[in-house]
């Protein structure tokens, strides 16, 4: 069932000193300076009125499901929750639907709801944590796909002036793990939704080595895409902790690019390497084997940790600081680059003192 995004205009209510260690999925203590939770566009725009009048020029932060961030310290400003619901088909033909969903909307949720009317293509990117606002700033991928597969566009508000913004596929400058909100537009603009062109007809992307695996193992010659969803599910459970039990970030390091003759080179040394063929004769190294086989896999320093099975989340079961946290991925960083010659980035955004 649709529901169409609100867009009454009441003033929320803002928080001072709002503890935030309940809002990020690493579970660092931090406090931000205002808070406000929004539930709808009119309130959004209300409380970025509000900040003008008695804010000047500090910083505003959106947060959503608080999955793909590091809190360095306390946060200045106004933080703003950003909760906006809704679902609603837009219009749709013989081939596609056009659905757009409100920014609050929880990710994981929105792509069940998706395979529950067999609305088609987000079935690879399941049980990624956090919110559909957040997804198209980290341009999110798994198994294959990346968010701008299916992206059409999305709606933000100008920060400075509270003006409705569209962004088409173009404007948003998708890269890996990338797009303009990182970058030049960086706090600039506030997601309220997000609308996506999704097929009618199953389009079953499953040549992704961990799905050709689980489905080896499970005897399946050609895979529906319900059974891809199933199996995505099912392959991230047994791989990735789930930040409710494990205070974690997901993958912490983007996969790095690295020449043809690098990955040569490597390879010579390294006869497992892993790494996958990307554009303008590069090849895409696997962060998470780079890691792994540098010894960092288990690793603990205090209450922060690389986790068992994957080497490529970070772990905060003490609840350390980010500044902890980040002190931890510069070591593997560090180790990395003297072991390898390659610089891992991190992916998740950084905020705070």
């Amino acid at each position: 069932m649709s529901r169409s995004l609100i867009n009454d205009n009441s003033v929320p209510l803002v928080e001072t000193a709002a503890p935030l260690q309940h809002r990020n999925t690493l579970a660092v203590p931090a406090v931000a300076e205002h808070l406000a939770r929004v539930q709808s566009v009119g309130e959004l725009r209300a409380a970025l009125q509000w900040w003008q009048l008695h804010g000047g020029e500090a910083p505003v932060m959106a947060l959503g499901g608080g999955s793909n961030l590091v809190l360095a310290g306390n946060v200045g400003g106004l933080v703003l929750q950003i909760e906006i619901p809704g679902r609603e088909v837009l219009r749709e033909d013989e081939e596609h639907v056009w659905l757009k969903v409100g920014a609050g909307e929880n990710w994981h949720d929105l792509v069940e709801y998706c395979v529950n009317c067999q609305y088609w293509g987000l079935e690879n990117l399941a049980l990624i944590p956090g919110s559909v606002g957040a997804a198209p700033i980290q341009n999110i991928g798994a198994y294959g796909v990346e968010l701008c597969d299916v992206f059409s566009e999305l709606t933000a508000l100008e920060v400075s002036s509270g003006k409705q913004v569209m962004f088409g596929r173009e404007a948003c400058e998708f890269g890996y793990r990338d797009s303009v909100f990182k970058r030049a537009l960086r706090d600039q603009f506030i997601i309220t939704s997000v609308t996506f062109r999704l097929n009618k007809k199953p389009a079953t992307k499953a040549a992704y080595p961990a799905l050709k695996a689980y489905f080896a193992e499970h005897k399946v010659d050609r895979p529906t895409s319900q059974q891809v969803f199933e199996a995505v599910v099912a392959v991230r459970r047994s791989k990735l902790p789930d930040p409710g039990d494990i205070p974690n970030a997901g993958s912490f390091f983007k996969n790095p690019l690295v020449s043809l003759e690098q990955f040569n080179q490597l390879q010579r040394r390294y006869p497992d390497l892993v790494g996958y063929p990307a554009e303008a004769n590069r090849v895409k190294l696997a962060a998470g084997w780079l890691i792994d086989r540098a010894g960092w896999r288990g690793y603990r320093h205090g209450p922060v940790g690389v986790h068992n099975h994957q080497a490529l989340v970070i772990i905060n079961p003490g609840c350390g600081t980010g500044d902890e946290v980040l002190a931890l991925a510069r070591s593997i960083q560090a180790d990395v680059q003297k072991k390898y010659g390659v610089v891992l980035e991190i992916e998740p955004r950084v905020y705070g003192a």
